[in-house]
């Protein structure tokens, strides 16, 4: 059972979309879902999440490596990647190169090592834009992911994500619903016992052309527009923010199952 669990990332892991005004930085996640149920398990367990949005694998690499390494975690959890492939133009093989020298170096310490296939984005306009390339950065991953030993939580194939009611507003990010899924994912991927379960939404609501019309002029308004003067100027929603935890600490657990 781990005892220090270390996780590095976007925004993905920093846990945006699941809102939660009492954690740090606002969000929760999938990241401090898991950590609550092996917290359960492990009175010495400790957790740091050194994920922050908006960072391209460059800067996850060149930020978070070195100070989780330094901390000994015996599990780590590693996702990056996403942000550079929705930029215009982007080096897949060279980006991956990187990442599997980053992969080697963390299970050459012995810890064990959880990475992410990007999610099947079919179902929405602005993810079916970019599939092909993410489907190009899931078939390293699952190399990767093979040749060191690594696990691997494969979100391509959950098809419950490409239901957008998963989803956060903004359609970039998984809500609490969709974080929920992923910690499910990543404990059974550990083997670890839990009582989380997925969602059941039943059937979804058919809208009309003129509802969907309103919705995406909304989201256009609210999330598109903002992200592209971002673009344009050369910033990130997470400029201004650290690391919600930056360091390795106990966390409160959830309850065990009965």
């Amino acid at each position: 059972m781990s005892k220090r669990l270390v996780t590095l990332g976007d925004s993905f892991t920093e846990g945006v979309g699941d809102d939660d005004p009492a954690a740090p930085n606002g969000v929760r996640g999938w990241a401090d879902r898991t950590a609550e149920q092996l917290a359960a398990r492990e009175p010495e367990f400790r957790y740091a999440n050194l994920a922050i949005r908006g960072k391209l694998l460059s800067q996850v690499l060149a930020e978070q490596l070195e100070p989780a390494l330094a901390m000994e975690p015996d599990l780590v959890t590693l996702y990056a990647g996403g942000n550079d492939l929705m930029r215009p133009k982007v080096d897949i093989d060279g980006l991956m190169d990187s990442y599997e020298t980053a992969v080697g170096r963390i299970r050459a310490t012995g810890a064990w090592l959880v990475l992410f296939t990007g999610v099947d984005g079919v179902e929405d306009a602005l993810f079916r834009r970019i599939r092909g390339r993410v489907a190009i950065y899931n078939e390293h991953v699952r190399g990767i992911a093979a040749r060191h030993g690594a696990l691997l939580v494969d979100l391509w194939a959950m098809r419950q994500l490409r239901d957008r009611r998963l989803w956060a507003p903004d359609r970039l990010h998984l809500n609490a619903l969709g974080h929920a899924e992923v910690a499910i994912a990543v404990l059974d991927v550990l083997g670890v016992e839990h009582p989380l379960t997925a969602a059941e939404l039943g059937p979804r609501d058919l809208l009309s052309p003129a509802q969907r019309r309103s919705q995406n002029l909304q989201w256009a308004q609210e999330h598109a527009l903002p992200w592209v003067r971002r673009r344009l100027r050369g910033e990130s929603s997470g400029d201004t923010l650290t690391a919600k935890r930056p360091a390795l600490a106990p966390v409160d657990s959830a309850p065990l199952p009965r």
